[in-house]
């Protein structure tokens, strides 16, 4: 296994088939998506079932009540344009922050590539922390924000809203990052007023997104692509889109990402598992 680290987050990973992953080497996996944060892995030849199996080295699976399922494969979800009349929309998140235990990692493999556009954009979310201001870091330390879901209809024993801290520790590599999600989904800050909440989070999106910090992927056909949602917020560029593109999507439970030995615990919190 090759590694080639990419600025200013992720890393391509080749001469590895995913087929030969294990659930005993899918814990270095976790290492290095704790680390990095986004693998690449390229030309890589799998279909749903393969697919499917790579992500269980990885733990249990998590799947988002409301998504359009993969036909035949519960477990995985379409993202397609394929048949809209208007482009899809995409803010940078972070996947189902909504849930008091968000899945850990999510990933998507090719199935159609558009002639052009389509791309993937990833921030840094370790280096959208320690570029904070000092004065921003004690004003806003301790705090959490509340995460509502936006856009599915779900009944009322689903999950639909949670509390999680601003800046928390992940919970295998013990790093800070600035957790948050788009706009509509962070709905409070703790001590503060709705209008201090709403600005807060829009400058800390600003500030994350910036073009220094995000990286833009390029889909060839046989990429798999896997992130953790701990470390890093990720959105669809549908602007300029030639084409079909059609992803299937897969995501692993948030127990998975801390160990025995790695989990950490933000003060105060009782998100266990994060």
């Amino acid at each position: 296994m090759q590694l080639n680290p990419t600025t200013p987050v992720g890393a391509v990973v080749t001469d590895l088939d995913l087929a030969d992953v294990t659930p005993a080497s899918a814990e270095e996996v976790k290492d290095l998506l704790a680390e990095h944060g986004v693998l690449v892995f390229p030309g890589q030849e799998v279909d749903d079932a393969a697919f499917l199996e790579f992500l269980r080295c990885f733990g249990d699976l998590a799947f988002t009540v409301g998504e359009t399922p993969v036909d035949g494969f519960p477990d995985l979800n379409v993202i397609s344009n394929v048949g809209r009349t208007t482009p899809p929309r995409s803010q940078f998140h972070v996947d189902s922050s909504y849930m008091r235990v968000p899945p850990a990692y999510t990933a998507l493999r090719t199935v159609e590539i558009p002639a052009q556009g389509g791309e993937t954009l990833f921030t840094n979310q370790y280096a959208a922390f320690e570029a904070l201001p000092d004065d921003l870091v004690e004003r806003l330390d301790g705090r959490t924000v509340t995460h509502v879901v936006t856009g599915l209809d779900l009944d009322e024993d689903e999950e639909t809203q949670a509390e999680h801290p601003l800046f928390r520790p992940h919970p295998r590599s013990g790093r800070t990052a600035l957790y948050l999600s788009t706009p509509a989904r962070c709905v409070a800050i703790s001590g503060m007023d709705d209008d201090e909440a709403a600005s807060t989070i829009a400058t800390l999106l600003e500030h994350s997104t910036r073009p220094e910090n995000t990286l833009r992927h390029a889909w060839a056909p046989g990429d798999v692509v896997m992130w953790d949602n701990g470390a890093v917020l990720h959105r669809a560029d549908h602007s300029d889109v030639v084409g079909d593109r059609v992803m299937h999507r897969g995501m692993v439970s948030g127990a998975a990402a801390s160990g025995a030995d790695t989990g950490v615990a933000h003060p105060g919190s009782d998100h266990p598992g994060w």
